[in-house]
């Protein structure tokens, strides 16, 4: 506990939808979230899987991937619990690399593993090829994650989505992934993904400000004209929580998430939010 504050006085706010033009098309969501909380820290991983012809399995892939942070970054807190000077040292330093090598190689160890599984269970299972990197293009995802203490938040992404800060006063990315063209995005399937994956790790607000930190698959924000319509729209949830308070916001989030996805992009759209009354 720093500044009066604990993590664990974070509500939380989780909802993950299936797509409008999933529902459609008859086709599962293919996003997956992850809420844990390990020695003083408080862990939130989200993973959108590419849902594409040639990624059959990536509802699987992005199961394995929120696991696979949330193991991970869990056993990073325990091995440093109650040093979060320390703790945050090490993930600013090796964040984008060893910690990043870490997921990757994790992921695709537990990928391979699943696979398999799969092809014990199947009649021809040479129909998909046999080398690796065909076998992770199978389960193809991206991956958000933020680690919350009580001093710092460490957040990490690979692939698209959004990770944001919103207080009465700003709305604004902890960190801003590469946006490519068209559908293309980053994934934790391609040979050494972890080079794309960028991180940071700042400093929470004084701990009597309310504020709140929001995880996003690409479903959220692409729903929206621009990046200034998509801030707005945090901006709005926020004061939503503020306002009428997070059970309300959590009676309404799948109503207004399912209305975002037919009026915007058909997307799958996941919405992990951490909301702090900044009160003792």
């Amino acid at each position: 506990m720093v500044g009066g504050m604990s993590v664990f006085r974070y509500a939380l706010i989780s909802k993950s939808i299936r797509g409008a033009s999933h529902v459609r098309s008859g086709k599962p969501n293919q996003d997956s979230y992850k809420i844990a909380r390990e020695s003083g820290a408080l862990i939130l991983a989200a993973a959108d899987g590419h849902g594409s012809d040639s990624c059959p399995h990536s509802k699987s892939g992005s199961v394995i991937a929120v696991n696979v942070f949330c193991k991970i970054m869990s056993d990073y807190c325990r091995q440093y619990a109650g040093d979060f000077d320390t703790l945050r040292m090490l993930l600013s330093r090796e964040g984008d690399t060893a910690i990043a090598r870490s997921i990757d190689a994790e992921w695709k160890r537990r990928v391979t593993k699943a696979h398999s599984y799969k092809l014990k269970q199947i009649i021809t299972p040479n129909a998909w090829g046999e080398d690796k990197e065909s076998i992770w293009k199978l389960y193809g995802s991206t991956l958000l994650g933020v680690v919350i203490t009580p001093s710092f938040v460490f957040a990490y992404q690979l692939g698209d989505g959004d990770i944001v800060y919103a207080d009465e006063n700003e709305v604004k990315h902890i960190i801003t992934g590469d946006k490519l063209l068209g559908t293309e995005t980053y994934s934790l399937s391609k040979p050494d993904s972890w080079q794309k994956a960028i991180t940071s790790a700042v400093s929470l607000p004084n701990s009597e400000i309310k504020h709140a930190f929001l995880l996003s698959t690409d479903g959220f924000s692409n729903s929206y004209r621009d990046e200034k319509t998509f801030l707005q729209t945090v901006a709005d949830y926020y004061k939503a929580i503020v306002d009428h308070g997070v059970d309300a916001v959590n009676s309404n989030i799948k109503s207004w998430l399912n209305e975002t996805s037919k009026g915007g992009s058909g997307d799958d759209i996941t919405v992990l939010i951490a909301y702090n009354d900044g009160m003792e």
